[in-house]
Formats: C-alpha cells, sequence, structure tokens
C-alpha cells in the first residue's frame, strides 16, 4: 500500500521555517536519483528537496510500497515497526538529520512534526478505503486522482504528475499485477483520461474523475 506522506500548506511553512531558523548549521545529506538512503535507529530524517520512496520486501521476496515522502515531511526508523524498511531517493533529494534527542528538546519542532504525521495517518485512512474498491481499474483511477492532489502541476493539457512512478510501482501499491496495471493505462489512455509525455510522466486530463 502507498501513501503520500503530505501536510497542508500552513503545517509545511511551519516546519520549514522552524527548521530553517533553528538548525542553520546542520548540513543537508543529499542523494542521486535511485540511491538507497541509510536509515539509523535513533534519527529522522527531513525531506528539504526532492521526493523519497519508502517501501518493504515481503519474504516471497515481493516489493510492497509503503509511502511517499514529499518536501518538509520526515520519515526514518522511529516512526515506523515495519521491517525491513528501506528509503529511495526516487528524483535527487536533500534531506536535514534530525536526532531524538533535538526533537525532543524542542516542544515547538515536535508539535510540527507530529502534524505532519497526522497528515500521513489521514491519507493512509483514504488508502484504506480506496482498497476497498474492488475493480483495479477504479482502484487505480482513484490512485491517480490521491496523488494528483499533492504531485501534480498543472499544464496546458491537464495535470501532470511530478513524479515518475513505473507500472510496477502502481501495480505494487495497488496489490495486482504489472501487466494489470499496463492494460488499464492502455486503456484510459485511449479513452483520453491520461496522457504519457515524453520523459514517461503521466499526464491527467483537466476533467479526468473517477
Amino acid at each position: 500500500m502507498l501513501t503520500t506522506i503530505t501536510q497542508s500548506p500552513l503545517v509545511a511553512s511551519d516546519l520549514r521555517q522552524r527548521l530553517e531558523s533553528a538548525y542553520q548549521d546542520h548540513s543537508l545529506q543529499s542523494y542521486p536519483s535511485g540511491q538507497m538512503i541509510p536509515l539509523r535507529p535513533q534519527e529522522i530524517l527531513v525531506v528539504c528537496r526532492g521526493v523519497v520512496l519508502l517501501n518493504t520486501i515481503y519474504p516471497s521476496g515481493e516489493e510492497a510500497l509503503l509511502g511517499l515522502v514529499v518536501p518538509s515531511s520526515p520519515f526514518g526508523l522511529p516512526l515506523s515497526i515495519v521491517y525491513p524498511y528501506h528509503a529511495v531517493a526516487l528524483s535527487a533529494v536533500d534531506l536535514m538529520c534530525l536526532s531524538m534527542g533535538e526533537i525532543e528538546r524542542s516542544p515547538a519542532l515536535a508539535q510540527d512534526l507530529f502534524r505532519s504525521l497526522n497528515r500521513r495517518l489521514q491519507q493512509s485512512e483514504m488508502m484504506l478505503a480506496l482498497m476497498g474498491q474492488r475493480r483495479v481499474e477504479e482502484r487505480l483511477r482513484q490512485f491517480l486522482l490521491l496523488l494528483k492532489q499533492d504531485l501534480a502541476q498543472p499544464v496546458e493539457n491537464g495535470y501532470r504528475l511530478t513524479i515518475r512512478l513505473t507500472h510496477q510501482h502502481l501495480a505494487s501499491a495497488l496489490g495486482t499485477t504489472r501487466v494489470t496495471i499496463t492494460r488499464i493505462i492502455g486503456q484510459l489512455r485511449q479513452e483520453g483520461w491520461l496522457t504519457v509525455d515524453p520523459s514517461r510522466h503521466l499526464i491527467l486530463a483537466k476533467n479526468a474523475t473517477v
């Protein structure tokens, strides 16, 4: 299951300002697209630029996507009980590392992080409701519209997702097969519900609905 971990503009602004004013001496950790991000038990990472993909691996070897972390959002081992828990740079990313001790000493920062995690819970509940749809096509439509809310930019012919998700990513997120996703995306393209740009980013039509 995949959730987009986002915040309202106010929460994101509060957290960004708090980090910039209180942690100017912290250097950012940068990772190129596709690189695994090392995680440590007592550290929280906050995305300053780019998008991070969270996943786990089942005993069968299959991958399950857990989330997409966008700017001004936290992630890390202290925030999950899933094992194994991996983080991969989906784009080039800049991260700020905060120790649990730093967070505990700053009630204001802890409150901002709590508010962002509350948003994550809301997104998770939305995904649970989405997964209740029996037809994979409806799940995919709703999932892409959910991504549109948080990770899209308006373009001439619709709304372009700013991240590039493979058909396997979508299949893992929706509990189906890559072949099924490929077939449904082909149908949606024929309907004009979505298009694909030269860089393989999905563009949802302006009137795209469930």
